[in-house]
């Protein structure tokens, strides 16, 4: 599972669709959530989930 701020959820999309070749699976983080949840490309706030 990747996760992404707004900047980085194109990226994230991509690298999923590369590596499993199947739609990702984009959930939204929950509130109580974001402020534990950093980007897994930067160190802004988590927004959403990516799974495959």
């Amino acid at each position: 599972m990747e996760f992404a701020c707004e900047e980085h959820i194109e990226l994230a999309m991509d690298i999923v669709v590369d590596e499993y070749e199947a739609a990702p699976i984009i959930e939204k983080v929950r509130e109580e959530e974001q402020l534990s949840t950093t980007c897994s490309y930067c160190e802004k706030s988590a927004v959403y989930s990516i799974a495959k």
